[in-house]
């Protein structure tokens, strides 16, 4: 690929994306010390509380009234992944399932016929900052799959691979294969559980003056580049500022100099199109508005189970460490306590 067929756009919220992704956020939150609650050890006063999205002082409380976060909400027809490259992350959801994930790890949750689940930032450590950052990953469901159990699998850091080059460079293999690196089974009913549809879900981290290459991939699909953090990329030859969307596609091989004098980051989301209608009503995804409707009088009936948890904004005690409990009654525990008073 030369750079006259690279097409650069600027990054907005959220960022944009191609079938089969439907939505991209990202975070990073400069959050202060704890307050005995789990949330910020400063004044709220002067913050939309509830819908708190303007970051002031660094950080937003979101959804959050204490805790950070975005209390229980409900999702259908789609895929959230969760990636957390610092910070920490409690999720509770409406099978009764729950877990605290941090920095490193990647929640992989299928809402299918529908779940209410929240995601709340605790802020574990009294006496030093809790800065976070995370993406957050909508991936679409097929149409004949939008109806499946919901279902939630964690990929802890410590069994997610890397491929790292001579110079120090990385790819960290979320989802997909890059070279001889494969990321972690995903989700059984998800899209990127076949191999044909080339699903990439990809963190690069290049040191100052670094290059790196990206091979080509078939089958030939979608790929979007997100250079998020950093100073200034060379792709190809095309000059690339901070910010930037870089559209590709998966039969094109890369080539990624990092220019700056310090580290660059990219996000790489990849796939094989769904080719499939999209009718979207907020955290609703369906074919056709009058499934849209059906799915909405499902919830406003259901509730999608309800809410098992005593507060919608759930967090979870504060010294348990990174643990997943799921909705039938498996538990996996890691053990390290992140808090510190």
């Amino acid at each position: 690929m030369n750079q006259e067929s690279l097409k650069v756009t600027p990054l907005s919220f959220p960022w944009a994306t191609e079938d089969p992704f439907l939505f991209c956020a990202y975070h990073r939150d400069e959050y202060p010390s704890a307050n005995e609650n789990m949330g910020p050890n400063v004044p709220l006063t002067g913050r939309m509380l509830g819908q708190d999205f303007t970051i002031k002082d660094g950080w937003r409380m979101y959804h959050g009234k204490k805790v950070p976060g975005f209390p229980a909400h409900p999702h259908y027809g789609f895929e959230t992944v969760t990636v957390v490259e610092e910070g920490v992350v409690d999720h509770a959801d409406s099978l009764g399932a729950a877990g605290r994930y941090s920095s490193g790890d990647v929640q992989w949750m299928t809402a299918g016929s529908g779940v209410q689940h929240s995601e709340m930032f605790p802020l574990l450590k009294g006496h030093e900052d809790n800065p976070l950052e995370i993406f957050q990953i909508w991936l679409n469901l097929p149409g004949k799959d939008k109806g499946v159990n919901p279902h939630f699998g964690m990929l802890w850091g410590e069994d997610i691979e890397s491929f790292t080059y001579s110079n120090g460079a990385s790819v960290r293999v979320i989802a997909g294969a890059f070279n001889e690196v494969k990321g972690v089974k995903p989700n059984p009913d998800s899209w990127a559980n076949n191999p044909e549809n080339n699903v990439g879900i990809w963190t690069i981290k290049i040191p100052a003056g670094a290059e790196i290459e990206i091979p080509r991939q078939a089958p030939d699909c979608p790929r979007n580049l997100y250079f998020y953090k950093g100073d200034a990329l060379l792709i190809n030859g095309a000059t690339v500022p901070l910010n930037s969307r870089i559209q590709t596609r998966s039969i094109e091989e890369l080539k990624v100099v990092n220019s700056s004098n310090g580290e660059a980051f990219l996000l790489v989301l990849q796939g094989k199109p769904l080719f499939e209608p999209v009718a979207q009503y907020g955290p609703f995804v369906a074919n056709s508005q009058y499934e849209i409707q059906e799915v909405i009088s499902k919830f406003q009936s259901s509730q999608f189970g309800g809410w098992p948890w005593p507060t919608h904004e759930q967090a979870h005690d504060a010294e348990l460490g990174r643990f997943a409990k799921h909705s039938d009654g498996r538990l996996e525990e890691k053990g390290e306590v992140i808090f510190k008073r």
